[in-house]
């Protein structure tokens, strides 16, 4: 069992690595500076913030991507917020990234390449092919269909915070509740999929990747 935990955790840190700094705290900042300086100044702090991070990055020459896309997802927040002189517009984009995650969770499980092996092709570079092998895909198909359940347990839930127009609530909801619920899908995903990938019975990636032919050893780790 220790062995487990350890093993999930290590996975966890290599999925979420500098995506919780760069994506979580500029929001937090905004609605802390909202409500003691006014909204010019917690867009400018917001904005700032998130440009350090991405400085932050380069300088360190550490993984970029998710600091990038801090920036313009932050700044067309701000430039929403600022243009309709509504706090709580910030969030636009936070609820439509949601609402996109829900129509390619479904697009990917309607055309049978489910959204979960891409994202994880993407994290660890194995082979696509080796995803779409019938005793491969199932695990992702199902696990996606996890993570299609979330994505609509989020969207509704911003959206009907964000009817309410209470900033503070939507930040720390947004935050507290639904990191942690991020944590939790990605661990249960994680020990599903391998359950999955043992019982389907296919090669491990690196005996796919060497060639190695039935009976297979299956993946151990990494999913």
């Amino acid at each position: 069992m220790k062995r487990l935990l350890k093993e999930v955790y290590e996975e966890l840190i290599l999925v979420l690595k500098g995506r919780t700094l760069d994506t979580l705290i500029p929001p937090i900042l905004f609605a802390i500076a909202l409500g003691i300086f006014g909204l010019e100044v917690a867009l400018i702090f917001s904005v700032s913030l998130a440009l350090i991070i991405l400085g932050f990055r380069v300088y360190k020459k550490e993984e970029k991507k998710y600091a990038f896309f801090g920036v313009i997802a932050v700044s067309i927040a701000a430039l929403f917020s600022y243009l309709n002189q509504n706090p709580v517009t910030y969030f636009i984009p936070d609820i439509i990234g949601s609402g996109l995650s829900v129509i390619i969770a479904i697009f990917s499980l309607i055309i049978k390449k489910p959204m979960a092996a891409y994202l994880s092709h993407l994290t660890r570079g194995w082979p696509l092919e080796w995803f779409w092998r019938d005793d491969v895909r199932p695990a992702y198909k199902e696990v996606t269909y996890l993570w299609l359940l979330y994505f609509i347990f989020r969207t509704t839930l911003e959206t009907t915070i964000y009817l309410t127009g209470n900033v503070n609530q939507f930040v720390w909801v947004n935050t507290l509740l639904g990191f942690p619920l991020l944590i939790s899908i990605l661990t249960i995903s994680y020990m599903y999929g391998i359950y999955r990938l043992r019982k389907l019975g296919g090669p491990g990636v690196d005996e796919y990747i060497s060639g190695q032919e039935a009976p297979y050893k299956g993946q151990t780790r990494g999913f």
